[in-house]
């Protein structure tokens, strides 16, 4: 019975000690703020996904978000928010801090933050982001893919974390999927053009991590200039 005790004792102990290490390196993340800024402040933040390797284990994945797209409430044509809600987009128009997770050319998810209030419709496209921690996961999903490239790009990022619609509208804050931010130093962010479309093209909504190998192919262009020296 002691010995029962004892055990159920040390259990709880590396719980609480893992808990305590893993929040010691973040902190929540504030997803309140204009779109714009909740974007830029995305860079340098991490991504936490627990999932199932191929044997059914959950294992826990981390990455540092290093590439984002803002999409304007009200006057951005080229957000999905633009004309209003629709069965498709309704998280979009939900609680900041939520996720908007849509299904694209019939072949990828793309996950979102929420930003606004309820009812304006505006988010950030999560871009890519550089793997941290899970990475055998990561590779199981994407595999014959160089590290720097396992989430590159929005579609490349969802495959490799197993996102889809069962998170959209689930709180980016907890369970999961969860969005957190980094006490580590900030980073530069550029700004440029966003990518892939055929409104707003030359609106300088894109922002990346300059130093990062894992920003999306699409990497700089010459109308791309630096917002702030860190964030």
């Amino acid at each position: 019975m002691k010995q029962r005790t004892l055990m159920g004792s040390l259990r709880n102990h590396h719980r609480k000690t893992r808990r305590r290490q893993e929040t010691s390196w973040y902190t929540t993340f504030d997803f309140s703020g204009p779109t714009i800024d909740v974007a830029k402040r995305l860079i340098g933040a991490i991504i936490i996904r627990d999932i199932r390797d191929r044997n059914g284990k959950k294992r826990r994945c981390v990455a540092r978000i290093v590439e984002t797209e803002a999409y304007l409430p009200l006057v951005d044509p080229a957000c999905h928010g633009y004309r209003g809600p629709t069965k498709r987009n309704a998280s979009i128009f939900g609680r900041a801090g939520t996720a908007y997770v849509y299904f694209i050319y019939g072949n990828h998810y793309c996950l979102n933050v929420v930003t606004e209030q309820p009812g304006i419709g505006g988010a950030v496209l999560v871009r890519a982001a550089e793997p941290i921690e899970g990475l055998e996961v990561m590779r199981e999903r994407r595999p014959g893919v160089p590290d720097a490239a396992l989430l590159s790009g929005p579609g490349n990022l969802c495959r490799a974390l197993g996102i889809d619609r069962a998170e959209d509208a689930e709180s980016l804050s907890r369970g999961d999927l969860r969005i957190v931010a980094s006490r580590g130093a900030g980073v530069a962010v550029d700004a440029g053009p966003r990518i892939g479309l055929s409104a707003a093209t030359t609106w300088p909504l894109r922002f990346t991590n300059p130093a990062s190998a894992s920003i999306s192919p699409f990497r700089r262009s010459r109308s791309e200039k630096k917002v702030s020296g860190s964030r």
